[in-house]
């Protein structure tokens, strides 16, 4: 919204004059939306922006392709449009994210900045709508019913495949040097909280790193699932007042920008009335969030100590971890990937009330949507590409903690069961907890088996590769 000290110039819009900032690319639909929601402070970002700018640019070229644009304003528009997609415009797209929920203001935002920025351009006055008017011809052929939806396919696709999906097989490159690293370490597994038959760290990390892999995999099916794109259909899905050919050559352009199949959607109906596409990819992402949960929950326990915890991994220190106990240093890396997690969880929660409420022609969250859904890609990008580099690069195992609870536990009585059966192998257990004692040095003092045979069987390697020769 203008200060009273800024300089304004007067626009109009079917409502009346609106004043509006002189500097601002903006004009009267936009400042009303400025008015009219001052609410979070939130903005669609990055991502989302540039898709508005692939739109806008992809539909004057289609326009002036389908002899409904002349030359000269084509030209214009998409050297306006590509300052959009460059980033250069971005502090001129001022609107809430909540606010009219088809997102009718930001398509106008979008439509007034390219506007003003070609009149520019042009050599015109901004706020004059000619050469270039923002509803004539930057909106030609589209309606915001299908250019916002669109605009979050194309925004999502181009975070998941560029930012996301990278940043998920980084993570998983690194767990997988981890796995190896550790091949030989052995450890104690544990299920229910407590303590299992052996397990080597490398197997441990195996499983983490496999983990990151099907992650990937399902941020490469959240891309399959918003291919799709409405344009074409403008308002209600009819396609009234475009050309047939418009949603499919505008599709083929972005495909060609962006390096993703899109696709004219094959049901405009049911594109613009619903967002199952986009709850869709939100749970896949909801899943990742899940997966990377588990990884740096793990991790986090395996460190904790370093004295008093299970102390098996020595995670990286990264920073001092108390105000007030020297020394002392904290696995903040698995705390802040496990909140971003949390928080991604959380953005799935709004996607799918979002979805939800897709009444007759049009959902009318989209705003909504589009925040949470790129906001979750843009927070797990970073948190998994920065948890590789600061964390999971610099663990280290301490094999001798590794060894030492190995031995301790009671769970090695498990390879004793189909030599001596499960009753004595238990009352073996349970002997060696009250006493104090390993399994082996009860079971050796019992003798119910030859030395040799029982440390064969007590062999911890040989417990985590059942069969090998």
């Amino acid at each position: 919204m203008a200060t009273t000290n800024e300089p304004t110039r007067t626009e109009a819009d079917s409502m009346g004059q609106m004043h509006v900032p002189a500097s601002a690319y903006w004009g009267a639909q936009t400042q009303r939306a400025v008015e009219n929601f001052p609410i979070s402070g939130y903005r669609l970002g990055r991502r989302f922006i540039r898709a508005m700018g692939l739109i806008k640019y992809a539909a004057a070229e289609v326009n002036h392709d389908l002899g409904k644009l002349d030359a000269q304003r084509a030209i214009w528009i998409t050297q306006a449009a590509q300052e959009v997609i460059d980033g250069k415009l971005d502090t001129h797209f001022v609107v809430d994210v909540f606010q009219t929920g088809s997102g009718t203001s930001t398509n106008m935002n979008a439509n007034e900045v390219v506007s003003n920025r070609a009149i520019e351009l042009a050599g015109g006055t901004i706020g004059s709508r000619s050469p270039v008017h923002p509803n004539d011809h930057v909106n030609m052929g589209q309606s915001s019913n299908d250019v916002i939806p669109t605009a979050i396919h194309v925004a999502a696709a181009d975070a998941l495949k560029h930012d996301l999906l990278p940043a998920l097989e980084h993570l998983a490159e690194a767990l997988e040097a981890k796995t190896k690293a550790f091949d030989d370490v052995l450890k104690i597994g544990r299920t229910h909280l407590q303590d299992a038959t052996p397990i080597r760290l490398g197997q441990e990390f195996s499983g983490y790193a496999a983990q990151a892999r099907l992650a990937a995999a399902r941020a490469t099916k959240a891309i399959h699932a918003v291919r799709e794109l409405p344009i074409g259909g403008t308002a209600v899905g009819t396609g009234i007042n475009t050309h047939p050919e418009f949603g499919k050559r505008v599709c083929a352009k972005l495909s060609e920008r962006t390096g993703i199949a899109f696709v004219e959607a094959a049901n405009h109906f049911e594109a613009q009335a619903a967002k199952d596409g986009l709850c869709e990819a939100s749970g896949l992402i909801k899943t990742i969030a899940v997966s990377l949960t588990k990884i740096a929950n793990d991790i986090r326990w395996l460190g904790s100590g370093p004295r008093c915890g299970l102390g098996e991994l020595k995670i990286p220190a990264t920073q001092p971890g108390s105000s007030i106990m020297p020394g002392k240093v904290n696995p903040v890396m698995s705390e802040m990937l496990i909140q971003v997690a949390v928080q991604a969880i959380a953005n799935d929660t709004a996607v799918t009330l979002g979805a939800r409420d897709s009444v007759f022609e049009l959902n009318v969250m989209m705003p909504l949507i589009a925040h949470n859904l790129l906001e979750s890609i843009r927070l797990l990008s970073a948190a998994a590409r920065v948890f590789a580099d600061r964390c999971v690069a610099g663990i280290e195992a301490d094999t001798a903690r590794c060894e030492e609870l190995i031995e301790q536990s009671l769970a090695m009585c498990t390879s004793l069961a189909p030599k001596i059966g499960y009753d004595q192998a238990a009352a073996i257990a349970k002997e060696a907890y009250a006493t104090g004692q390993t399994v082996r040095q009860v079971a050796e003092a019992k003798g119910v088996l030859p030395k040799a045979e029982l440390d064969a069987i007590l062999h911890a390697r040989s417990m985590t590769e059942p069969g090998a020769e």
